[in-house]
């Protein structure tokens, strides 16, 4: 009981990395997950006698590492990555939750879905082939949404005969390409996942690199997104209202704060309304608090009995968003169905969903070759544009660019609740930076 005691302890201090792996199909993303996972320790010995046990049954010698997160059925049968696998593990220094995406074209949302959490993305490619058309695809997602930090993984660096000037020309290539889109920062890291070169332990047939191994990295890579650092913004999620005997005036609001904190005795605006007032009371895991922060689950108390309901948004006076019916935004879509101008839609903003109409889609980004098109007039599956959406009732959005959390929202089908699109409001997907890598490469607006 010590022992366990012991590494909690230990674990609840370190923090949390969230990140996502991509790439092009067969470029090894599964393997270098089940690589991370193997040499990191943080596998049971039954799953991984599981894998070596489906591994010969499928002829293969040494187990393949890939199955510890080609979970479907069929992504084991096509040796394809189909789902987004999500996987928890942790070391001494640092706790993980990553998600292992799709590299296939017609799975680019899902992508979407598995980096739009993440503060750091591993892209991956191989070294024989260099970077490809669904490797600049991935690195326009990374940039689209925002993730702080980019590592290329180059791999199979084994069979180019850990070659230096290969790996060099894919990192300066990439490299170019990643920060003309805003990327803010890129590792480049040579890599066999098979064979496990610089993956957890240095590599002895790449000495000519001195750079970290990608666990050393995710390791040490600052968590540049602090959400305790953001503007504070509190979704109500709940009213509680006991009105007991014991408790007959008690109305208290329950969430979770989305970011920064929140502090007894503050002036806070509730939206959409806009009525003001202060906080009394912050109650956390059944204790009262004067601070608390983000992403804690708490319970405000104000000391002007409003009408507040879910939905509403409670935050700092001096720092409160501005509320708008007219929503201009990038979205991701990400439904077979397309979305059409005119469409009558559902939009989903932290906890508030309200009824919409998409008035307008101005423009659809091909992420092939960064090409624009305008007035496409629908978003088909994967695409990528630019909509003007008019609410029914007024939304406190924040830019995406200030808050990743309360700068999305996702547009959702009346009919039977399908998730048509992410969207990240304000968002224009650095155009300029776009049209400067368009025009360096001869690409027709």
């Amino acid at each position: 009981m010590t022992a366990i005691t012991g590494l909690t302890e230990q674990l609840s201090a370190t923090t949390l990395l969230r990140f996502a792996t991509a790439g092009s199909v067969d470029d090894g993303k599964s393997t270098l997950v089940g690589r991370l996972l193997h040499d990191s320790k943080s596998i049971l010995t039954d799953q991984l006698e599981a894998v070596e046990a489906a591994s010969l049954k499928r002829g293969q010698e040494a187990p393949d590492l890939a199955l510890l997160t080609d979970g479907l059925r069929a992504e084991r049968e096509q040796g394809i990555t189909i789902d987004v696998a999500y996987r928890y593990f942790a070391t001494t220094r640092r706790r993980f939750i990553l998600a292992d995406t799709p590299g296939h074209v017609q799975y680019t949302r899902n992508m979407v879905t598995g980096a739009s959490t993440a503060e750091l993305a591993v892209v991956l490619v191989d070294a024989r082939n260099g970077v490809v058309e669904q490797t600049r695809r991935h690195a326009a997602v990374a940039a689209l949404l925002r993730v702080p930090h980019v590592v290329l993984a180059v791999n199979k660096m084994d069979l180019v005969a850990y070659a230096e000037p290969v790996f060099a020309a894919i990192a300066e290539e990439f490299t170019a390409y990643a920060a003309s889109l805003g990327v803010p920062e890129i590792t480049a890291i040579p890599i066999s996942a098979l064979a496990g070169d610089n993956v957890v332990e240095p590599s002895a047939n790449m000495d000519w690199y001195g750079g970290p191994t990608v666990l050393e990295h995710l390791e040490t890579v600052p968590v540049s997104h602090d959400l305790a650092s953001c503007k504070a913004r509190f979704p109500v999620q709940y009213v509680i209202r006991p009105q007991t005997a014991e408790h007959p005036d008690y109305r208290g609001y329950a969430g979770q704060i989305a970011s920064g904190a929140l502090r007894v005795g503050e002036a806070v605006t509730v939206l959409p309304s806009g009525r003001t007032s202060t906080i009394t009371g912050i109650d956390a895991l059944g204790e009262a608090v004067d601070i608390a922060w983000a992403p804690q689950s708490v319970t405000v108390t104000l000391a002007d009995d409003l009408d507040i309901s879910r939905g509403d948004l409670i935050a700092p006076s001096g720092s409160a968003p501005r509320t708008t019916q007219d929503v201009e935004a990038t979205v991701c879509h990400v439904a077979d169905q397309p979305l059409t101008v005119g469409q009558r839609v559902l939009l989903k903003h932290t906890t508030r969903t309200v009824k919409a109409i998409v008035k307008e889609i101005p423009s659809r980004l091909t992420l092939d070759d960064l090409s624009q098109h305008p007035d496409p007039g629908q978003l088909v599956a994967n695409d990528i544009g630019r909509v003007k959406v008019r609410t029914a009732e007024p939304l406190a959005l924040d830019a995406y660019r200030d808050s990743r959390r309360t700068g999305s929202f996702l547009l959702i089908d009346p009919a039977d609740g399908t998730t048509l699109a992410a969207g990240m409001a304000g968002d224009s997907f650095a155009a300029e930076a776009v049209k400067a890598v368009a025009d360096d490469e001869g690409w027709d607006f």
